[in-house]
């Protein structure tokens, strides 16, 4: 058969035409470049989430004018718990949304991309709620301890989202979907 540089092939199926797919049968490197670009963009929304919720921030969480002030240390673990939640969260969105199905599950090299996405969405996520309380909150006095500004103070918190990330992608490939099919999880009689 031949093929036109402008037409395609000359037999035309009706399909609409599939995006490039590389070896493994994922989408080509700018899809996967793509994925770790909103991963990581991710974390802008996220580290203003943070702002707004965490005690010492906006604290429109819990609305307990006590738990406003970074003076008060009773904040600072609340503070980085609420983050360390968002992380949680964000990774099993990331996680599920790159993880695949069935029958294409993403390479090592993606997962790696990807994880590392994570990390710079974290890192981006903490600093966004940081600047975030510099812009907006009220000038906080760190003389007595640099925790009285909005900061965290667990710097392992950071490492949720591209741990979350990559639980999630593993938990994928060891239980991956049936796809709505009672025949392949083994439940048709």
């Amino acid at each position: 058969m031949t093929q036109s540089a402008v037409d395609g092939p000359v037999h035309h199926t009706g399909e609409p035409a599939q995006p490039e797919r590389h070896a493994e049968g994922q989408p080509g490197p700018g899809g996967t470049w793509r994925k770790a670009a909103v991963i990581a963009a991710a974390g802008i929304p996220v580290g203003l989430l943070w702002w707004l919720l965490a005690p010492s921030g906006l604290n429109v969480l819990t609305g307990n004018p006590d738990l406003a002030a970074g003076t008060n240390t009773a904040t600072w673990l609340p503070r980085d718990l609420v983050l360390a939640g968002l992380c949680l969260l964000a990774g099993c969105i990331a996680g599920s949304f790159v993880a695949g199905n069935k029958h294409q599950q993403p390479g090592p090299g993606t997962v790696v991309l990807v994880v590392l996405a994570g990390a710079a969405g974290a890192l981006i996520a903490w600093g966004t709620g940081v600047l975030s309380a510099q812009w907006w909150g009220a000038p906080a006095d760190t003389s007595a301890s640099a925790s009285v500004a909005f900061s965290l103070r667990s710097y392992a918190v950071l490492a949720i989202w591209p741990a979350a990330i990559a639980l999630a992608i593993f938990l994928n490939s060891l239980f991956p979907g049936n796809g709505g099919n009672p025949a392949a999880a083994g439940h048709v009689k």
